[in-house]
């Protein structure tokens, strides 16, 4: 490994258990924190989640000051059961209302900016099983503690479920076959970073704002290779967590979201000169599907999975009178 790469592991690792919610309150100073759920049809976990932010960073130690649920078109009662825990619930279209709403996580993710005021950002996946609060604690933790940090990354276990068997890893398949060795190969700066496409992460306003932020699931690569670029690798930071548990996707949904990060990796490497792409990359992506048992020719299904990404949030006319305005009320 390389002697950048081990001195940033050993500088820039930490785990949950080294600060309390009692203790960074204290660090914490005039600061605004703000955790954010992106979410699709999670009513089965959501309520837990913001039931403990709510109740134990909010309520009992008011490390967090405030909690938004981004909702993504639900057609289950996700917003219903965050609103009745104590979360802020929008639907990703009533935040910037004048731009068009586009699907994915990515999109939540850079509208929930205009839709919260926090100097640090923790966002949350809404599918975690087993969710405690000192995980977002443990993110605050080196953002709160040193100003040269400017992005967390979760470090964690994530146990693949196979029937009714529990094996202790494995679920991070498309890290493994996809993000990982790209990493290597074009960025071997971050090959430090444990777990490069986690959904826990915070990172700073100042930061987040000034990122451009694709639509869909290649945005934690996105976030961590431009962050690299802005800021250098010891504005990187990552925490361990510990064992994270969610339900997993299908192995068709699993190649999407790998095409999506390896057109996030294309577009970079030929922004900074490394590759030249002949042409566009195409959009179309065929699976295939049989019936067990079955000699007839496989069903293909096609899925449009080109990448779009949205400018850095501090260019969006709307965003900079929205902050603008507070900014003043708050002087």
């Amino acid at each position: 490994m390389r002697p950048d790469v081990q001195r940033w592991l050993a500088r820039r690792t930490w785990a949950a258990s080294d600060w309390t919610p009692q203790a960074l309150v204290a660090a914490k100073g005039s600061t605004r924190v703000s955790v954010v759920l992106p979410a699709l049809d999670e009513q089965d976990t959501i309520g837990d989640i913001v039931r403990a932010v709510r109740g134990r960073l909010m309520d009992e130690t008011g490390l967090v000051d405030e909690l938004v649920v981004v909702d993504s078109g639900s057609s289950d009662a996700t917003a219903e059961r965050a609103r009745a825990e104590g979360a802020n619930v929008w639907h990703r279209s009533q935040i910037l209302p004048e731009l068009e709403s586009l699907p994915g996580k990515g999109e939540a993710l850079w509208r929930s900016l205009a839709a919260t005021s926090g100097d640090v950002v923790v966002f949350v996946d809404s599918d975690l099983q087993g969710f405690d609060a000192s995980n977002v604690a443990g993110l605050l933790g080196p953002l709160l503690t040193d100003p040269s940090v400017a992005l967390v990354k979760a470090l964690y276990d994530r146990p693949l479920l196979h029937g009714d068997q529990v094996m202790p890893a494995g679920g991070g398949r498309v890290t493994e076959l996809v993000a990982r060795p790209l990493i290597n190969l074009h960025w071997p700066e971050l090959a430090g970073v444990v777990q490069p496409l986690a959904g826990e992460y915070a990172a700073r306003r100042s930061l987040l704002e000034t990122l451009v932020f694709p639509t869909g699931y290649g945005v934690e690569l996105a976030v961590l290779i431009d962050t690299l670029t802005a800021a250098g690798l010891d504005s990187i930071a990552q925490v361990d967590l510990g064992t994270r548990r969610h339900r997993h996707q299908s192995d068709g949904r699993l190649g999407l979201m790998a095409s999506e990060i390896i057109q996030v990796a294309l577009r970079r490497l030929e922004a900074d000169g490394r590759i030249h792409l002949r042409g566009p990359l195409n959009p179309t992506m065929a699976q295939f599907s049989r019936a067990p048992g079955s000699t007839r020719t496989p069903e293909v299904t096609t899925y449009d999975v080109e990448l779009v990404e949205r400018p850095p949030m501090v260019t969006v006319p709307g965003y900079r009178a929205a902050r603008a305005a507070r900014d003043s009320q708050a002087s």
